[in-house]
């Protein structure tokens, strides 16, 4: 389980998420209109898309209560064992190599029996920092041979170009290869896949890539001949299955985190060049996966904002092709006061579900109490299922964002997000390739302030009110006599934004803490790059939290330790 330690950020960050630079202009907005183009298909969503990461910090994770509320949720994949953790992490013994802490229940076999209660798949995370192709086989074998477990997705590492080979040495990802460059990760993902797949050939391994876009996308080191994406995929690319990027796009203000969903199209644009450009034959198997997103650098992490985000970008990087999204994180803690964002309470906590801290003199509410990210993600499970048909649907307006399902049931789902904090949106809705039943429609709906989805039969397919802030999914049924008169047809391929590039000496990862590990990480002095965009200047360093989360008598508490420079010492 990692602490997102953003200090000093956060302070500028909670200082610009005021009402008023969050409050939209007065006066009656005028009528939005939705197309939705239910005949043109965007492929189907993928079986074990919707997931979420886990850690061997997280003595909770297996409890029936919060199993039961990741099912719920319609998790369908967990990541294991965590973050930064996983460099330093050995499964065998599980054992940090720095002494990190790990709480009792977090075993190997302990998650894979918590994946079994959710239904979930796993992926997990081999140790690259400071482990060894030996030690990673070891474990496919463990899982796939001794157990039977039937592990498929497996990182060969966490971000390892956090490794210091950029930023003047400064890291945060354990590494301790002497060589930290591009090439030596492209040649020992090599050594890994061989001898993982040797002992399984169905095993499907992971390379890490930068995000393009974010730091240190484009950046070359001394030495280098090009940068990190290049490297890798020029010397591993015909013994991968799939890509790894973490997302974090954050933003100034909540306005500008919900708008970063259209980045996407442009960074899964760039990923894909790269992977023909690398794969050959095999580039259209070759999957993409976002094994860590969620809202810092933003002004929120568990309130309304951040729960209207998450289920917009899930599906729009599902709509984009990704086969995995994992959410960060299902209990996280925060070292941070809660802030008030547009009157409401954000207790800076990246987890879905409450680690009942306290920060600040202020405290979470009660252990597992679901966060409002918590239910945005919950919101997919009215929208969709696995193996159902995301079709084309577009919106006149970018204040209310819109996607589209079409049912194994022959029904048509719609997912109607209003951005403004302030006010409702009135929506009208037309349809292509379905022809909807007449009459009151069932909505399911997550607004401001809510503990549950509710469902209602409000309005009709053609208009509806969508409250402010809030989630609606209209569940429509087809006229009758019209289930089979339209099936969806592939979208042409579409007209793709330009890859994304970033300047050089850009900057866009986050901060982040681990528990058990470092909980500063250095940025760079570069003065331009992503950050730029969420108000926070790139000279910022990263730490002030020196503590961490422990379990103490079934609660978890801070506990100080000393800090170590540079990621650890």
């Amino acid at each position: 389980m990692r602490l997102r330690c953003v200090a000093g950020a956060v302070a500028v960050l909670a200082a610009s998420a005021g009402v008023g630079a969050l409050a939209p202009s007065a006066g009656a907005a005028a009528t939005v209109g939705i197309s939705v183009d239910a005949g043109t298909s965007w492929g189907t969503v993928p079986s074990s898309g919707v997931g979420l990461n886990t850690g061997v910090g997280d003595d909770r994770m297996g409890d029936a209560k919060v199993t039961s509320l990741m099912k719920a949720a319609g998790v369908r994949q967990l990541r294991y064992p965590g973050g930064s953790g996983a460099d330093d992490f050995h499964w065998k013994t599980h054992t940090m190599g720095n002494g990190g802490w790990i709480v009792p229940n977090t075993d190997f076999d302990s998650f894979m029996a918590t994946a079994k209660k959710v239904d979930a798949q796993p992926i997990l995370t081999a140790n690259y920092g400071s482990g060894t192709p030996q030690e990673a086989a070891d474990w496919v074998k463990y899982a796939n041979v001794d157990k039977g477990y039937g592990v498929k997705y497996w990182e060969i590492g966490n971000e390892v170009y956090g490794n210091g080979h950029y930023g003047n040495g400064k890291g945060w990802e354990t590494d301790t290869h002497a060589d930290k460059s591009p090439k030596e990760y492209g040649k020992n993902l090599v050594a890994y896949s061989k001898a993982m797949k040797a002992v399984d050939p169905k095993v499907k391994i992971g390379a890490v890539l930068t995000t393009p876009g974010f730091w240190p996308d484009a950046e070359k080191a001394p030495g280098d001949s090009a940068d990190w994406n290049n490297t890798v995929l020029s010397i591993a690319g015909s013994s991968i299955d799939f890509v790894i990027v973490h997302w974090y796009p954050g933003g100034k203000t909540t306005a500008d985190l919900m708008n970063t969903p259209s980045r996407i199209a442009g960074v899964t644009s760039s990923l894909r060049s790269l992977i023909a450009k690398y794969a050959g034959s095999r580039a259209a198997s070759v999957e993409i996966a976002v094994t860590e997103t969620d809202t810092v650098f933003s002004p929120v992490l568990t309130s309304q904002a951040a729960a209207l985000f998450a289920p917009d970008t899930y599906m729009t990087w599902f709509e984009q092709g990704a086969t995995h999204v994992d959410w960060w994180n299902l209990h996280n803690g925060s070292g941070d006061a809660p802030t008030s964002v547009n009157g409401e309470t954000d207790y800076q906590d990246g987890g879905i579900l409450s680690a009942g801290t306290c920060a600040g003199g202020k405290c979470e509410p009660a252990r597992d109490t679901p966060f409002p990210t918590y239910w945005g993600i919950r919101s997919l499970t009215a929208l969709a299922q696995p193996g159902d048909t995301m079709v084309k649907s577009s919106s006149g307006n970018s204040s209310v964002t819109v996607h589209a399902v079409r049912s194994s049931n022959g029904g048509l789902n719609v997912m109607l997000t209003n951005k403004s904090p302030q006010d409702a949106a009135q929506v009208s809705l037309s349809y292509a390739g379905f022809t909807p039943a007449a009459g009151a429609v069932t909505i399911v709906s997550y607004a401001t302030g809510g503990t549950a989805l509710t469902t209602a039969d409000r309005g009709t397919a053609a208009a509806q009110t969508l409250p402010p802030y809030s989630i609606t999914t209209l569940q429509l049924k087809p006229a009758s006599g019209t289930a089979d008169a339209d099936k969806p047809t592939p979208a042409p391929t579409p007209t793709a934004p330009a890859p994304v590039v970033s300047a050089s000496g850009t900057t866009g990862t986050r901060a982040q803490g681990e528990i058990g590990a470092p909980v500063g990480r250095p940025t760079p002095s570069s003065p331009s790059g992503d950050l730029a965009s969420t108000g926070v200047s790139n000279t910022v360093t990263y730490s002030a939290l020196g503590g961490l989360l422990v379990a103490a008598g079934g609660v978890l508490v801070l506990r100080g330790r000393r800090r170590r420079a540079l990621h650890g010492k």
